[in-house]
């Protein structure tokens, strides 16, 4: 495992976000089961946390961006910035139809409908999709920018659903999202059936074959759970599942816990959140540098037999030991930072 490769794809933005999800849904699950009796207001506490950090990040950014005209000049720094306020003017819209909810929610005899809570998703959607276009014109990746955007059409039914302006099952509600993820699903099929024409073929590199079949499963683990929750809540809220809302829950959990463990292997992230300018953790471990003795290590848990035979005619050994069950071999990386070029070798000819 190779710790500094880690350290440097690590994607802390999703991570961020995925894990506040996860939190998110447990706390609700437990409230909605009467398990835990909080003020709605606490159960999003995950979710403030998230927006908070949205807000305090894009204004030290736009702090540093306005106070030192000299880093507009370095590469792509424009299109990042850019890139930032267009997810922060999202989130702060996402922010106000989360705090319309839960208003709507706490209150006792709530005074305005839900098709005004949900204004905000309404125009997220028609700026999400600007947002996609602007992406795609700039190779910059927006994936919540794409949920927002093609889901402009189940935000209307649900809004109607919960005015009883239509009186459909959560099952039809539901059609926009069935065939949002009758898509997922071909994506999932596709890569199964390319990974398995890869472990047949005799000319594809094994690392190859290793990222279509890491690529499948993970899109398998998180798609396939996602579905079976999306199927199991459908089923709770028009009144065939009378099981709690924790079991109901439980296949969200592993999407979300799947797509945690896919950040330290997807690089990524905008370098102008909170002004830092270049990858989290390369600023984590220049920031403390007592990390980097842990992050230049790379350990090789495999065991070479021919190797350790080799070894063993070379070198007899003096003293008999218990064999080990695994052979760790330390691998000690430069440390990232600035280096200099060793000085020549000094030659002095002798004169005859």
């Amino acid at each position: 495992m190779n710790l500094r490769g880690l350290f440097q794809d690590f994607n802390v933005s999703k991570f961020l976000i995925y894990a506040s999800l996860l939190l998110f849904s447990v706390l609700l699950a437990l409230r909605l089961d009467g398990v835990i009796q909080w003020s709605y207001w606490a159960v999003f506490a995950p979710i403030w946390l998230w927006k908070f950090m949205v807000i305090i990040g894009a204004t030290v950014g736009t702090g540093v961006w306005a106070h030192n005209p000299r880093y507009r000049a370095e590469g792509e720094t424009c299109v990042e910035f850019k890139a930032m306020l267009i997810a922060v003017g999202i989130h702060i819209l996402l922010l106000m139809f989360e705090v319309l909810v839960c208003d709507r929610v706490e209150r006792v005899k709530p005074d305005h409908v839900w098709l005004l809570v949900f204004m905000p998703l309404f125009f997220v959607s028609p700026l999400s999709v600007a947002a996609c276009v602007w992406g795609f014109r700039h190779d910059r990746s927006l994936e919540l920018e794409i949920m927002c955007s093609v889901n402009i059409l189940q935000f209307i039914f649900i809004a109607l659903k919960l005015d009883t302006i239509i009186t459909w099952s959560w099952l039809v509600v539901c059609v926009p999202l069935w065939i949002l993820m009758s898509f997922l699903c071909l994506v999932v099929l596709y890569y199964i059936v390319w990974s398995m024409l890869f472990l047949r073929s005799v000319d594809i590199i094994a690392e190859q074959r290793r990222t279509y079949v890491t690529m499948a499963m993970s899109w398998m683990t998180i798609v396939v759970p996602l579905l079976t929750f999306e199927i199991l809540l459908v089923h709770k809220l028009d009144g065939y599942n009378g099981s709690s809302y924790v079991s109901v829950f439980v296949p969200l959990w592993v999407s979300l816990v799947t797509l945690m463990t896919t950040t330290f292997r997807q690089k990524g992230g905008n370098h102008w959140w909170f002004g830092i300018r270049k990858d989290f953790c390369l600023f984590l471990l220049e920031l403390l540098p007592f990390l980097r003795e842990y992050g230049n290590i790379s350990y090789n848990l495999q065991h070479d037999e021919s190797e350790a035979f080799e070894e063993t005619l070379a070198t007899p050994e003096p003293l008999k030991i218990a064999p080990m069950f695994l052979h760790k071999e330390v691998e000690i990386m430069p440390s990232p930072g600035r280096y200099f070029d060793p000085p020549p070798k000094l030659c002095i000819d002798t004169p005859d």
